[in-house]
């Protein structure tokens, strides 16, 4: 076998190692702690507060009519007629996620940010006792509420490793704290759905049942070989270690796509007010190629219609010129299918970094490359917008940085850009900061 895998604490001993801190309802929770007035109300966030648009987050109070992440805003208003609809304000939540971990790694050095709802930490020394985990927990509870905001909460899930931590902050919510310890496994994890393990969605689940394992029980209670049979070698074999408390040195992931997409706000559902955010989308993505110094060699650009919708992946070059890229799309526009637009996309993949790319023998894009990158130049000296191409005038201030779940920053496309600033009061957000 070449895959092996690898134990962090190979004598078997799995003690307590991580804590895994997992905020409930994160961005409608900021919207109650920035607004008083929301707190104990059904809120839910989206992008946009038209019917079409799609609830990211809903406080617990919306969650008790049945409004949920995906939800329709239509739809929730529906379910709950009090609803209060949030317009995102992803800087908003950037800003509370950094006052979090400047406030929690007081407490304890953080070990990894997953997303910016989601942290783990590493125990060591006593602090892997049952009943001193516990103790730093409650501080870190306490210390969201009176340094951050009174009303945020979050589960903490202690355990041997993070597969396991991550797993107990679903056990009790919201506010819950669960404890796995060795003795604990794995009777305490034999009722619970599939999907409630990181990593098994509905189409993992399929995946498992057809080989044999349909419940929780028979997960726990596999053996190796029947692990690596069901998911397939060394990821099997990783499954089995981590089910039992062992502490899996983990797999570096690297980032496999970069792209934004946009709802279409109503004037812009139209055949050239698509094409016109499909460049600013464009545009927007090309930046954040040059500024993590990676190079595509795939784009794909998608429309979602209400009646029909279309899409289509171009080969290049190793590129990430805006120029280039905006040539690609047109020759590509004159061959598309879409009707009654609702959302465009672009996404770029097989992306390099810097080291790994050689220059193209068959197109020179050096030229539209300095240009490109001498408008990111002007645009962080001098502000967002200062200077861009013709063809966004109209629609230069759409599809505005959003902040999802596992992402914890948002990209600055000038001077100024998103700053951290309460639009209301025109203050910080932190009265509490020195």
């Amino acid at each position: 076998m070449v895959d092996k895998v690898r134990l962090k604490d190979p004598l078997g001993d799995r003690p307590l190692r991580v804590l895994f801190l997992d905020l409930n309802s994160y961005f409608a929770s900021v919207e109650q702690a920035e607004s008083p007035e929301l707190r104990g109300r059904p809120v839910g966030v989206a992008a946009t507060p038209g019917d079409s648009a799609t609830i990211i987050a809903a406080s617990y109070e919306a969650k008790a009519f049945g409004v949920k992440t995906g939800t329709k805003v239509g739809d929730a208003r529906r379910m709950c007629s009090d609803i209060v609809i949030c317009p995102a304000r992803p800087q908003v939540y950037v800003a509370y996620h950094k006052r979090i971990l400047s406030v929690l790694e007081n407490v304890l050095p953080i070990d990894k940010v997953c997303s910016i709802d989601e942290m783990r930490f590493r125990l060591l020394g006593d602090e892997t006792l049952p009943e001193r985990a516990k103790e730093t927990a409650y501080v870190m509870k306490r210390l969201l509420k009176t340094e951050v905001g009174e009303n945020l909460t979050c589960n903490i899930g202690i355990a041997p490793n993070a597969f396991l931590a991550k797993l107990a902050t679903e056990f009790h919510k919201p506010d819950g704290l669960t404890v796995l310890t060795k003795e604990d496994l794995p009777e305490r994890l034999m009722g619970l759905p599939l999907t409630t393990y990181p990593g098994i969605n509905v189409k993992m689940e399929a995946r498992l049942v057809a080989a044999g394992i349909t419940n929780s029980r028979a997960l726990v209670t596999a053996t190796l070989p029947e692990l690596r049979r069901a998911f397939g070698g060394i990821i099997g074999e990783r499954w089995w270690y981590m089910l039992k408390g062992y502490d899996v040195d983990s797999q570096s992931e690297g980032g496999k796509s970069l792209g934004h997409s946009h709802v279409l706000a109503p004037e812009f559902r139209t055949d050239e007010g698509c094409r016109e955010v499909m460049l600013r989308l464009i545009a927007k993505a090309c930046a954040r190629l040059r500024a993590n110094h990676y190079w595509a060699e795939k784009v794909s650009f998608s429309v979602k219609g209400m009646k029909r919708s279309w899409a289509t992946e171009v080969s290049l070059p190793p590129t990430q010129d805006t120029i280039t890229i905006t040539d690609h799309f047109l020759k590509a526009w004159e061959k598309r299918s879409f009707s009654a637009p609702l959302k465009a996309s672009v996404t770029f993949t097989h992306l390099k970094p810097d080291a790994g790319v050689t220059p193209s023998l068959f197109e020179d894009t050096k030229p539209q490359e300095e240009l490109s990158r001498a408008l990111d130049h002007v645009n962080q000296k001098y502000g967002k917008n200062s200077i861009f191409l013709a063809g966004l005038s109209r629609a230069k201030d759409t599809a505005s940085e959003k902040i999802a779940f596992n992402k914890t920053w948002l990209f600055s496309e000038g001077k100024g850009d998103h700053e951290e600033v309460n639009s209301r009061t025109g203050k910080p957000f932190f009265p509490l900061e020195d």
